[in-house]
């Protein structure tokens, strides 16, 4: 059985050197696909670590008017935090707040100086207000609308922030569901490349096959070798997309530290790359075998 097995392996990288330029090219083809899915992987990774980003800085800011007395404010808060949805309500004076403005403002004289000139505060006090989950923000939303704060509010702020995630998400969304559709026009040209490649190399040898059934070689047999120049097209083609990510990724850190400040891409990418090697070498070797199985059952038929 490993005599036959070594047969069937060494045929197959013979028949790999032999194919020449034809190999080339449909290992060529497999390697655009494979480099365009690992390339979707990353993208997922790093869409998923922005959105979630954003998820993190999505809140329901409440602005209330100067003349609400802290004890309203206070009251607001505490319905607020009994709230099931609601993960955590900060509450910030207008004192608190009129430091916190001069403190971020402290190296602009223009500004320091007009609110040095200022009689009185004319910041308001607010609550910032964190869901337990981002799909929890509509209820939060509805429950401060039916809370008759007319009187006493001057500004909610989570519409805004909303339409951002909202169209951050479909963005995301749209080229996720764009890569996927290109990579699977890319794998059904890839096994047709790969199905002519081992259409071609069992036709040249015909001949040897038609001598290998003469002598009663099993149709296991004749089928290996065919099997094997897949699976080797599958492996060259993973390695060689994973070679050629390195200097896409160089050219893609800048914009990614800008969309994703907290993420190293490298990091992740050295933690997961044989992770991702395995990722592609299975759908390469996939792409292989199916293509030579149905080359073999079609030309062959045995």
């Amino acid at each position: 059985m490993f005599t036959t097995l070594y047969r069937v392996i060494k045929y197959g990288i013979q028949d790999f050197w032999r194919n020449g330029w034809v190999s080339v090219a449909a290992t060529a083809t497999m390697v655009i696909v494979l480099f365009v899915f690992v390339n979707l992987l990353i993208f997922s990774v790093v869409a998923d670590r922005a959105i979630g980003g954003l998820k993190e800085k999505i809140d329901i800011s409440v602005y209330f008017k100067t003349v609400t007395p802290e004890d309203e404010v206070l009251k607001v808060k505490r319905s607020l935090e009994s709230l099931s949805e609601v993960r955590t309500v900060e509450y910030t004076s207008r004192e608190q707040a009129l430091i916190d403005f001069k403190e971020r403002h402290k190296d602009d004289p223009t500004i320091t100086e007009a609110v040095a000139a200022l009689e009185g505060n004319p910041l308001s006090a607010s609550l910032n207000i964190k869901a337990r989950d981002i799909k929890e923000y509509p209820v939060i939303a509805s429950y401060l609308n039916n809370q008759n704060l007319e009187g006493l509010v001057e500004q909610v702020t989570y519409n805004q922030n909303e339409l951002v995630l909202k169209r951050l998400t479909s963005i995301v969304g749209t080229a996720e569901n764009i890569g996927i559709a290109i990579m699977l026009v890319l794998s059904a040209i890839a096994v047709l490349v790969t199905l002519n490649t081992i259409t071609l190399s069992i036709h040249s040898t015909r001949e040897e096959i038609g001598i290998m059934r003469m002598v009663g070689a099993s149709s296991a047999f004749i089928r290996g070798p065919y099997i094997i120049l897949g699976i080797i097209y599958g492996i060259v083609a993973a390695i060689a997309s994973m070679v050629l990510v390195v200097p896409v990724m160089s050219f893609a850190v800048p914009y990614i530290k800008v969309l994703v400040p907290e993420m190293d891409i490298w990091v992740y990418f050295f933690q997961n790359v044989w992770r991702l090697l395995g990722y592609q070498i299975i759908l390469g070797i996939a792409l292989g075998s199916v293509s030579s199985i149905i080359a073999v059952r079609r030309y062959l038929k045995v």
